[in-house]
């Protein structure tokens, strides 16, 4: 039986293609970039005959409807009306063959009111489930968010979570595999444990949802405080449709200088170059956010339709950058520049930098009380360990919520590494603070000094 789970990089994003005996195969959750399927349907000598849809993504554009048009698969869907576009719908507790497999759709509401999970039995697995593909309903060590259909009814979707997953889940058995749709570092769910593999019997053991009682369970989540990035409503939006095509990546046209600059005025700028490049030297008024960051951040700062110019360490990035802006809706990418900022450089075009400092010089500081620190991780991070007296606002909010210092006293920005405060510094430049320092090595390196920290109760 073939198996593979295909991780997506900077969206911390999980799909599967599982065959099922027959020559037929299904595929859950896939992304809008569907090449990888088909690459290994073809080697494998597989027909995908079924898309299961776990729930109407909100962080990425789904490739449901690219991949059915590409095989003539069905897309299969629970019965809520929010999963929009679907050529076959599954009742609660109902299954379909396909091949020597059976699937079971089960109702697991909670992070979303349309959330289904799909468990497999395949013909050889005794009658006993061999895995199930959750969604964003349970992660490897937590569950999907709560907040995100209406952050008032948090508490109201946590309970309809855990009664989803205890009452439609656990009854599957300890040795079923668990197959989410997220992994660590999504913006979909809190403290997803760094690993991928996980069984129900090891959640039972190690999960909030299992660990704690209902109503701690709720307490819970009622505490995660997580950044919800603006171009979530855009995906469900495009996602009623079960995703959009792909656009071609192939065309972004290489602008010398002198026509990128023109066209700058109109754009938003993105240098996807690592934080200390960007400091060095860049083009005036650009978002630094770093390439593995794109899919992440990207569409914190990109808003609607409004076209995008990259600056990328080397041409070969300019496709890697458009397509993790194209995972998350974002198409309108008009142009890269040419040769770089050296070719900027040496065109004799104006240049903004900058500046670093470590997390030595940034504590002396800080003692001297000649710098403002500005710590721009999310709520959670801060919680766990934050340096004391540091003002506090989340990157992605940033923008909005501009410190209240002034512009030409110095501002000491970090995060954990300093890839969240080269954004932050990127901003803050934007809107005219003119001493800007990010702390190189962010948390981690003042932690590993010694250097002393504060810590919520």
């Amino acid at each position: 039986m073939l198996f593979r789970r295909l991780k997506t990089s900077g969206l911390a994003q999980h799909s599967y293609i599982l065959e099922c005996g027959d020559g037929l195969a299904l595929v859950v959750d896939p992304r809008r970039d569907i090449d990888d399927y088909l690459r290994i349907a073809r080697e494998n000598a597989l027909t995908i005959t079924h898309v299961l849809d776990t729930h109407r993504q909100e962080d990425f554009v789904q490739g449901s409807a690219a991949l059915a048009a590409a095989t003539g698969a069905a897309i299969v869907a629970g019965t809520h009306e929010s999963f929009g576009r679907a050529d076959l719908r599954l009742r609660d507790g109902e299954a379909i063959d396909i091949g020597s497999t059976r699937v079971l759709a089960f109702e697991t509401p909670g992070h979303t009111p349309e959330s289904v999970s799909y468990a497999a039995y395949p013909r050889n697995a005794g009658g006993r489930c061999w895995g199930v593909f959750t969604g964003d309903a349970l992660f490897v060590g937590e569950t999907g968010r709560t907040d995100l259909t209406d952050p008032a009814r948090t508490a109201e979707n946590a309970g309809t979570l855990f009664d989803a997953i205890h009452d439609k889940i656990a009854p599957l058995g300890a040795q079923a595999l668990l197959f989410p749709a997220h992994g660590a570092g999504s913006a979909c769910g809190g403290a997803i444990a760094d690993r991928d593999d996980s069984t129900l019997g090891i959640e039972q053991h190690t999960n909030p949802v299992f660990t704690r009682d209902r109503d701690g369970f709720v307490e819970h989540k009622l505490a995660e405080k997580l950044p919800r990035p603006p171009y979530f409503r855009h995906m469900e939006a495009v996602n009623l449709d079960a995703g959009r095509p792909q656009p071609s990546l192939s065309r972004i046209p290489s602008l010398q200088p002198g026509a990128f600059r023109g066209q700058a005025a109109d754009a938003c700028v993105i240098d996807t170059r690592a934080p200390d490049a960007f400091a060095g030297s860049h083009v005036p008024g650009s978002y630094n956010i770093w390439l593995d960051g794109l899919a992440s951040f990207g569409g914190w700062f990109v808003h609607g339709d409004e076209p995008v110019l990259l600056v990328t360490d080397s041409a070969s990035d300019v496709g890697t950058a458009a397509l993790a802006l194209a995972r998350i809706g974002i198409d309108e990418v008009s142009g890269a520049l040419a040769g770089g900022i050296e070719a900027w450089r040496e065109d004799g075009q104006p240049i903004d930098f900058v500046a670093t400092t470590s997390a030595v010089q940034a504590a002396r500081w800080r003692d001297e009380g000649s710098a403002t620190i500005l710590d721009v991780r999310d709520a959670r991070e801060r919680a766990e360990g934050h340096i004391g007296g540091a003002l506090h606002v989340y990157v992605g909010d940033l923008g909005q919520n501009l410190p209240a210092v002034g512009k030409g006293e110095r501002l000491v920005v970090h995060c954990s590494v300093g890839h969240r405060s080269g954004i932050a510094a990127s901003i803050l430049r934007r809107h005219g603070y003119t001493n800007v320092h990010n702390l190189l090595g962010g948390m981690k390196a003042w932690e590993a000094l010694g250097l002393p920290v504060e810590r919520a109760s």
